[in-house]
């Protein structure tokens, strides 16, 4: 603590002053100094913790919750993953929630809308596929979904189709937290599908080009699915002509392909590679991050804690925690999908980033 020095508070309590404050907490006020320390500290202190999920601790439990509710009673069967010292909010670090949602073939979930924005990483299963706004949309593994903020949307799996686990992300915390959450059944039950199969991938998915004359005025991305194929296809062209970053390997953010902005005002997206045996350096930054291993297997360093990772594990780096990656294949390359808060923090100037120096950029585990 630095708090001897000026501009810092350093008031010891009297008998006269301890009166004072309780004087005051009688009209609802109180003095700052008495807080200003917690309150303005010297650095971002985030009151998450580095946190990992392992898929195979998880995977029999989320199975087992479809065997013990419906989706209608349940309204969305989703096993959350709760921060331990963000449980109060249900985030899963920072002011971002994401849990484990699993539907069985046949099933299909009614349609509601929120002020939420959402996402979904889909984990394994085949034949998902969602519904927003009424445009269907198919999805296969380690497909990256969009169900943006007051969009109608449901989810369901086709009856000839698998079992189907996939991540939800979405800023549920941030929403609350400033009061401005709305939630909405449908009318109808289930939303009708007005347009042509997959139409959004098919219109804004291809590499570079947008419809003539086309027109989108929403604030997020009108592609609501970008697929694994062509995200690899994409990370693999990027790695072959460009040198890695040393903090985050070769790394591709999600945009919308209107303005090349994030796909949604308050949630960020990314995928990332590490190429085989890489480690990259130490940073931290401000705002929080959710990752999940798309591919591969390897180990995180974050605030010197070690953590060792393998495909469809999840982990999350609170803001301005110090982290850096390695893959733990020397052969084969590994990714890593994960959404943020980034658009927020930006958007309202507070990024900053900061590259750790000491022992050539590597943390000491702890």
């Amino acid at each position: 603590m630095r708090d001897d020095v000026i501009g810092r508070a350093n008031v010891q309590d009297t008998p006269e002053l301890v009166q004072y404050y309780a004087e005051l907490a009688q009209y609802d006020a109180g003095a700052l100094w008495t807080v200003a320390n917690d309150i303005e500290p010297w650095e971002p202190r985030s009151s998450s913790v580095p946190t990992l999920w392992r898929y195979r601790d998880l995977r029999d439990l989320v199975i087992r919750s479809a065997e013990l509710v419906t989706p209608e009673k349940a309204g969305r069967r989703v096993v959350m993953l709760t921060n331990p010292n963000r449980k109060d909010v249900s985030a899963c670090v920072g002011w971002l929630y994401s849990g484990l949602q699993v539907m069985r073939p046949g099933e299909e979930a009614s349609a509601h809308r929120h002020s939420a924005s959402a996402l979904r990483f889909i984990m394994e299963g085949s034949g998902a596929y969602t519904v927003v706004d009424g445009h269907k949309i198919p999805l296969g593994a380690r497909d990256f979904v969009l169900t943006p903020n007051g969009t109608w949307h449901q989810h369901g799996v086709r009856a000839d189709g698998g079992w189907c686990i996939w991540q939800d992300g979405l800023d549920i915390p941030l929403i609350n937290a400033l009061e401005a959450n709305f939630y909405e059944v449908h009318p109808q039950r289930f939303q009708e599908v007005t347009k042509p199969i997959d139409d959004s991938a098919k219109t804004y998915g291809g590499p570079g080009v947008l419809p003539v004359n086309h027109v989108w005025a929403k604030p997020y991305s009108p592609l609501f699915k970008y697929q694994w194929d062509a995200t690899y296809e994409a990370l693999q062209r990027y790695a072959s002509v460009s040198d890695a970053s040393p903090y985050d390997g070769t790394m591709l953010q999600f945009v919308n392909p209107v303005t090349g902005k994030d796909v949604m005002p308050t949630i960020g997206a990314a995928m990332q590679m590490l190429r085989p045996g890489e480690q990259t350096q130490a940073h931290r930054h401000t705002g929080s991050v959710m990752y999940q291993v798309a591919k591969g297997r390897g180990h995180s360093i974050i605030a010197g804690r070690r953590f060792d990772w393998e495909e469809r594990d999840i982990f999350c780096v609170p803001s301005w925690a110090l982290h850096e990656h390695v893959n733990a294949s020397d052969t084969e390359d590994a990714c890593l999908f994960s959404f943020n808060d980034l658009p927020v923090i930006r958007s309202l100037g507070l990024y900053r980033e900061e590259a750790y120096t000491d022992n050539g950029g590597h943390q000491a585990e702890h």
